[in-house]
């Protein structure tokens, strides 16, 4: 029998009570914990102060409470009252700089063969092909992987989040000599797959001409799909799993002897990992479509696609379309018809609800989709809710002179005019199931910023945070709302600088 078997509001002391004895399990617990943490940071009496600033000269990152600087090399911790240096990193020559990186969270529910394994690592990937997996609280190298003396391999991602993830190489470009020639490049990258937690290699396998067609842009891994896009702004999908079945020749273990490698031992340097998954015929293609900028998004509840035809006409124009059989969902174009120099932006709610959100200067649309898998009926997108900015009323386009002359204006004034309160950035805090959406202001020959809070559930607007630090539009933002922390990295002119901002109590 539950403890508590209706529902009912239980206060910041019984939740703590509860914490203690330990009343529930750990989901829980942690709910309740970040309802207690919402109560708290909603609170009129409790504020975002900012704490922190730092500039750099490169790139700042921030992910998950770290922030890293100088290209990885400088991390700070954001858990503290104030962020704290974690680690630093001894300098690296040009042939050993980071070339990109990932944050891995080692999992809860496996039992793994090293005690560092059960905490937080770093993936990085180095110039000279290397990939290190280091310790994300001391920087201390846990294991390294020597992976091609003869791909340069330059990116990292994610495939399925925090248990496997691809490399990938630079593309191959065709040069004008070897054009002249007649010298034909088939070879447009290769892909290398790895599980993490253990680290381990799945296969490597390279894109080619012959296999996927002409025009090949680039190659993607998600979720076990593999998106290639071409040139002819295309997208086709395949199965990877089918790829890795169908192809593989050999399994291959890190640190062990291969056939391939004339049994010599694979991630070891300078003979690294062979390519052991050959793909000799073009595989099936899962799904198709021609988009702008080859991009196309798929989600909701059943499933369907977002994008956006690829001819001139249709820009800011998106598409919803069922995955089943491709039809238009009623109501399935979206078009917010704005005038700025910003385009809006469309996509699924990182919530996995199955929801929409579309942003565009000044409002933001969170849709949904109704519809039942195998019905003959095609599926509806209706409006959620939205949330807008507050507008001064519009200039008129046409004047009228003391004479009595219409003029006309020549310019229309920008949806995104930095004069007007302007929607910049959006985030969304899971934890606390909050949105966080950056409103920018210049009425006042000043850019100024603040954040507004909104329900993720109903858009009802919680609480507005006001930044301290003057809002350049005309330079990169990035903020990123983590709990009880607000980190906004921005560019000035040549450099970086990191704000952090902490909740505080306020004197009442």
């Amino acid at each position: 029998m539950a403890l508590y078997s209706t529902t009912r509001t239980i206060n910041a002391a019984e939740l703590l009570s509860r914490r203690r004895r330990g009343i529930g399990d750990a989901g829980t617990l942690i709910r309740h914990n970040m309802k207690l943490l919402r109560g708290l940071l909603l609170q009129q009496n409790r504020e975002f102060i900012k704490v922190w600033s730092k500039t750099s000269k490169s790139t700042i990152k921030y992910e998950n409470g770290r922030i890293y600087f100088e290209n990885y090399q400088n991390c700070y911790s954001c858990v503290h009252a104030e962020p704290q240096s974690l680690y630093k990193l001894p300098n690296r020559s040009k042939q050993e700089k980071i070339e990109d990186a990932l944050l891995c969270q080692s999992p809860l529910d496996k039992t793994l063969s090293s005690p560092s394994d059960h905490k937080p690592s770093l993936l990085v990937l180095t110039a000279n092909n290397w990939l290190y997996r280091l310790s994300a609280e001391t920087g201390k190298e846990l294991q390294g992987v020597y992976l091609s003396s003869k791909f340069k391999f330059k990116y990292l991602g994610w495939d399925v989040a925090q248990e496997r993830f691809y490399v990938k190489t630079v593309q191959n470009k065709e040069t004008p000599l070897a054009r002249q020639a007649g010298i034909s490049q088939n070879t447009v990258m290769h892909l290398a797959i790895f599980h993490i937690f253990p680290l381990q290699i799945v296969g490597i396998f390279e894109i080619n001409k012959r296999v996927f067609g002409n025009g090949v842009t680039d190659v993607v891994l998600c979720q076990g799909v593999l998106a290639v896009s071409h040139s002819n702004q295309s997208v086709k999908l395949y199965s990877c799993e089918h790829i890795i079945q169908r192809y593989l020749i050999e399994d291959l273990t890190l640190g062990r002897q291969s056939p391939l490698l004339g049994s010599k031992i694979v991630g070891d340097a300078p003979f690294g990992i062979p390519v052991n998954i050959q793909i000799t015929d073009c595989p099936p293609v899962l799904f198709e479509v021609s988009c702008s900028n080859s991009g196309v998004q798929i989600g909701g509840h059943p499933w369907h696609y977002i994008y956006t035809p690829p001819k001139l006409k249709h820009k800011g124009v998106h598409h919803i379309c069922s995955l089943q059989d491709g039809t238009m969902a009623t109501n399935g174009i979206q078009n917010m018809d704005c005038w700025s120099i910003e385009s809006d932006k469309i996509f699924f709610h990182p919530d996995d609800s199955g929801r929409i959100i579309h942003v565009g200067p000044t409002t933001i649309n969170v849709l949904k989709i109704l519809g039942e898998l195998n019905s003959a009926l095609p599926s509806k997108v209706v409006k959620d809710f939205s949330m807008t900015t507050s507008r001064n009323i519009p200039t008129s386009q046409v004047t009228v002179t003391s004479s009595g002359r219409t003029v006309k204006r020549r310019f229309q004034q920008l949806d995104d005019d930095p004069c007007q309160e302007t929607i910049r950035l959006m985030e969304y805090e899971d934890e606390l199931d909050l949105l966080a959406i950056v409103i920018t202001n210049g009425e006042e020959g000043e850019g100024r910023a603040h954040i507004r809070l909104h329900d993720n559930l109903s858009g009802q607007l919680q609480r507005q945070i006001d930044l301290a630090e003057l809002w350049d539009e005309t330079y990169q933002h990035k903020l990123f709302f983590d709990k009880d922390t607000i980190v906004h990295i921005e560019q000035i002119n040549t450099n970086f600088c990191c704000h952090v901002y902490k909740l505080k109590t306020t004197c009442t």
